[in-house]
């Protein structure tokens, strides 16, 4: 009865769809350290696209900036929120 609610759901269905589809996926990981490395890769992309970054971009910078990472400082700089692209 309250015209601020949207009639349908489709924001919400769409925000979760990428879940259920890793869902299926991690069924055939064959380990569980495997589906662990997967959800951890599938979640650091989500975050990535919350945060309005181009993927292929922000992956590309975190897999060359990686191995130049030692303290903790270095590792939170990669994180989504906080990656500087330029």
């Amino acid at each position: 009865e309250d015209g601020r609610y949207p009639m349908d759901n489709n924001a919400a269905e769409r925000a979760i769809r990428p879940f259920t589809i890793g869902r299926k996926n991690w069924l055939f990981s064959k380990s569980q350290a495997g589906a662990k490395a997967s959800a951890n890769l599938y979640s650091l992309i989500e975050t990535a696209k919350a945060n309005k970054l181009n993927i292929y971009d922000y992956l590309t910078h975190v897999f060359k900036e990686l191995p130049n990472a030692h303290s903790i400082e270095d590792f939170e700089a990669l994180l989504p929120w906080n990656a500087n692209l330029v």
